[in-house]
């Protein structure tokens, strides 16, 4: 059973790449299109409603498949105000993450030669 599953995903998967070939656009399916945008599901599916960005419904392997080009859904993220300063806010809690890792490096340090020096003693 597990074997004609992954044979209709390869399939499905492949019907995919063909698509994006003969159109020049990837098309992927909303949660690819979140998880690589940063977009909610639900707002994705308000643009292809409003007709901000294009949609297909394809047979996928759990049935219809909405799918969206992967490039488009990231143009029009990048006009989003909302977006935009949430994935500058990840991005300097990452920095924050970053610096607050090289205090604790070099905090380790100083207590490995406070420690060093007081055994010295």
């Amino acid at each position: 059973m597990d074997s004609e599953w992954d044979a209709r995903l390869d399939a499905w998967r492949a019907e995919l790449d063909l698509l994006a070939r003969v159109d020049g656009e990837r098309w992927v399916p909303l949660a690819e299109a979140e998880a690589q945008s940063g977009v909610s599901r639900s707002a994705l599916r308000s643009w292809y409603r409003n007709g901000e960005v294009a949609s297909r419904l394809v047979d996928g392997p759990h049935g219809p498949q909405r799918l969206v080009p992967l490039d488009a859904v990231l143009e029009r993220a990048e006009r989003s105000a909302r977006i935009r300063k949430r994935a500058e806010r990840e991005i300097s809690l990452e920095a924050q993450v970053a610096l607050l890792r090289s205090h604790v490096d070099r905090l380790e340090i100083r207590l490995a030669a406070l420690e060093a020096r007081s055994g010295e003693a």
